[in-house]
């Protein structure tokens, strides 16, 4: 049931509603019918508060905020009332939304790469905006477009201001896009899912730059997303809408402590929360026998018995010279193991070789040193005709299986595929394969003749996981495969895994930034910065005593879904910051120090021996 009453100000809030909204609908015209995305929504937002609609995909959260700039598709009508101010926004012309686009309502958009136009660089993107706007010149426009690039702690924003998109970071990506949306001080800044599969600790950073800028322009911000970690870190008060409709608001308080709509609470349910599981239940360890598989020892070392299904020391992985880019070792020196039926997270920011290892592991990159064994296999050194055998016994899940699965064949030709190439089993024997995979998955049979455009996200997903468990492997890897689904499709694939792990018990190297689902799956936690492996240990030892000190600084970035807490965590990690800050302060003081020193020396000496050629 719909709850559309007009809601009060936040005590927060100050001053008059800077956009109302009014009985909003959003409409799409679909094979000769209009269908509804969003309906009747009335809210209002409020200078410096956070409004955030949360839902899943399809709720009509995203299509009803992008109505209100008129960035909908052609095919897409909107009704109601939406005011800027005194301004209507609904049925407005589009040359002069042209002028409140970016002037006076800014969008930071789910995807910058797609966003950003890949042939200009960031800092032309920038000015050009600047300069449309405000009619600044073109070298007040620079300083300016730097100026913006260091408010959002860019790394280097003089010389990243001459970079194109493809060549920052997703989190650098993301700051160029907020500088963007905040050049002409907007009044309205629609932020949507601005954090999705970024790191935690990037993620961490946007966030607080958010409500540093939030602060400092007194803007009103409306934030599109998910993630209910990021909500409780956020935002103000809390629109929850399901199926185009809002079907509770109230402030973040309300909604985390007592929430009223049935789906409210399913939604809360279903985000895995940091800590907060008992890890001995709902770890994913099957049971030991004495001929399959072994539990691991409470220290966190590799289990004895059987032969380890991976096996790393001291391996190391180096991208080789192209051109003027030189050498690049991803990996170095690291030492793990997973047994037998065993699932091991590993977790770490972007660029820290987390991925790397699992493109190794199976086959897709060489180990450039050291030892890596795979089911047996010594992978360092070894040729394309040695891996062939291995390739049935490994298998992996990609982090976006949109783009892994080859969009002209049905689903159940790529599940069947491998079952064809490595078996040679066709016909009536493959396509009963192909129904018991389905079935495993939780997919409808009927699905098989379907292709991989006409499923959604959580759909496709069951299917990579199809195809990388059809020949039963003895390791699977499965790199980041829930870090774009909505929490309830998340919850039902991590589900579906735990019962098809402990079916088949197959060793996992389970990859994600996330690091709460990381806890709900695994039995031991395998930390990486910087091609490094700083910490290895039970899953209950790593999340709730870490030991290093960058994994303090992961743990404490991790956003959880209750706004008492999270604000607790902000201040335990800001704190660990300063700490950092100053510890890297005080070394380079003592380094100045010291090479200050050795220059007084010097001199000194040369006196002294200029002193006795004298003499």
């Amino acid at each position: 049931m719909s709850t559309q009453t007009t809601s009060e100000a936040p005590l927060s809030a100050t001053g008059d509603a800077i956009l109302t909204v009014r009985d909003l609908s959003v409409d799409f015209f679909v094979e000769g019918e209009w269908h509804t995305a969003a309906k009747n929504m009335t809210y209002e937002v409020y200078p410096g508060e956070v409004l955030a609609i949360v839902g899943e995909s399809g709720s009509g959260k995203t299509q009803s905020s992008m109505s209100l700039l008129g960035l909908l598709p052609p095919n897409g009508r909107s009704s109601g009332s939406a005011k800027l101010g005194d301004q209507e926004l609904v049925g407005m012309p589009n040359s002069k939304l042209q002028k409140v686009r970016g002037m006076e309502a800014a969008v930071i958009f789910q995807e910058p790469m797609t966003a950003l136009n890949p042939v200009y660089t960031v800092g032309f993107q920038i000015v050009e905006t600047l300069r449309t706007h405000l009619g600044i010149g073109p070298a007040a426009a620079k300083a300016r477009a730097i100026e913006l690039l260091e408010l959002v702690e860019m790394p280097a924003a003089a010389t990243r201001y001459h970079s194109y998109p493809h060549q920052l970071s997703g989190g650098q990506r993301q700051r160029a896009m907020i500088a963007q949306a905040l050049a002409c001080d907007p009044r309205l800044l629609i932020a949507d899912e601005p954090t999705t599969a970024l790191d935690v600790t990037v993620q961490a950073e946007i966030l607080k730059l958010m409500r540093d800028l939030r602060e400092r322009i007194d803007s009103g911000v409306v934030l599109i997303t998910h993630d209910m970690g990021v909500v409780a870190d956020m935002a103000d008060r809390i629109l929850v809408m399901r199926n185009g409709e809002i079907v509770e608001r109230g402030t973040a308080a309300e909604i985390f402590d007592a929430p009223k709509h049935p789906y409210t609470r399913q939604l809360l349910r279903s985000v895995p929360h940091l800590g907060s599981s008992a890890h001995e239940h709902t770890a994913v360890r099957p049971p030991a026998t004495t001929t399959e598989r072994a539990e691991p020892p409470a220290d966190g070392t590799a289990a004895q018995g059987p032969a380890p299904a991976m096996l790393a020391e001291g391996l190391e992985i180096t991208y080789p010279k192209r051109g003027r880019t030189p050498a690049f070792k991803a990996v170095d020196g690291v030492d793990l193991s997973i047994a037998t039926g065993e699932v091991v997270g590993l977790v770490g920011e972007s660029g820290s070789g987390k991925t790397t290892i699992g493109r190794a592991a199976v086959g897709l990159l060489p180990a450039s040193a050291g030892r890596l064994e795979i089911v047996g296999t010594d992978m360092v050194g070894a040729k394309p005709r040695d891996l062939k055998p291995l390739r049935s016994k490994i298998g992996i899940v990609f982090q976006d299986p949109g783009s892994s699965l080859n969009p002209r064949l049905p689903i159940g030709e790529s599940i069947g595929e491998p079952l064809y190439l490595h078996r040679g089993i066709k016909g009536k024997q493959l396509a009963s394969y192909v129904e018991d995979l389905l079935d495993q998955v939780q997919l409808p049979r009927f699905m098989r003749n379907r292709y991989p455009h006409e499923l959604s996200g959580g759909q496709r997903q069951r299917v990579g996981i199809a195809r990388a468990l059809s020949l039963e492997p003895k390791l699977l890897v499965a790199d980041e495969p829930t870090s774009a689904l909505d929490v309830s499709v998340q919850a039902t694939v991590l589900s579906l895994f735990q019962d098809l792990q402990r079916e088949h018990g197959f060793a996992c190297l389970f990859i994600s930034h996330d690091l709460a689902v990381v806890e709900m799956l695994s039995s031991r936690i395998a930390v990486m910065h910087h091609g490094k492996l700083v910490e290895v240990g039970p899953a209950p030892q790593i999340v709730n005593n870490p030991q290093d000190p960058y994994t303090q600084r992961l743990i404490a970035a991790v956003p959880v879904p209750d706004p008492d807490e999270q604000r607790k965590r902000r201040e335990t990690r800001d704190a660990l910051l300063d700490a950092a800050a100053a510890e890297l302060a005080a070394e380079e003081a003592a380094e100045e120090a010291r090479s200050q020193g050795t220059g007084i020396d010097d001199l000194r000496g040369g006196a002294r021996d200029m002193g006795r050629g004298g003499i």
